[in-house]
């Protein structure tokens, strides 16, 4: 790859995955709040809700909704994307995996590409635009060894 193409990548790659992560959030919150309170099709495309403390639709919609906002909004994005990516685990090996091997056969291709897009954010962090740098910016700047650091100033 060229240089300047290169440079280009490497500056524009935080905030690519930050559209990522905002797109991912919205989508996974959408999916929450469709079963919790029946707007955008509802539950299952019913225009109904899921039963409140019904296990597991209630509790993985919770979890979509707040786990979707979270992630879009940059806020505690690697902790919630860990666990929005556990329950899409789970969903797909409790609901989907039985009755075919391959996602595209058992309807549980949602399931698995949103447990691998939230593990992804999990490892990588949030990119750029995500309010964890607003709320937490001192503390990554200490916790950066001190060769990763830009010269002061002074």
């Amino acid at each position: 790859m060229s240089a300047p193409l290169t440079s280009f990548a490497q500056r524009s790659t935080p905030h690519a995955l930050a559209l990522f992560r905002i797109v991912i959030g919205l989508l996974f919150a959408c999916h929450g709040a469709s079963s919790l309170f029946g707007i955008l099709g509802g539950a299952m495309g019913q225009g109904a809700t899921v039963p409140t403390g019904s296990w597991p639709g209630w509790y993985a919609a919770v979890i979509q909704l707040a786990g979707g906002l979270l992630v879009m909004l940059g806020l505690g994005t690697r902790a919630a994307a860990f666990i929005s990516s556990g329950s899409m685990a789970y969903a797909y090996f409790s609901a989907h995996q039985g009755s075919a091997l391959w996602p595209i056969q058992n309807g549980g291709e949602p399931s698995a590409m949103y447990c691998w897009a939230f593990l992804l954010l999990a490892c990588t962090g949030p990119g750029a635009w995500a309010l964890d740098r607003v709320f937490f910016s001192d503390r990554g700047a200490d916790a950066a060894p001190a060769a990763q650091r830009e010269p002061s100033a002074a």
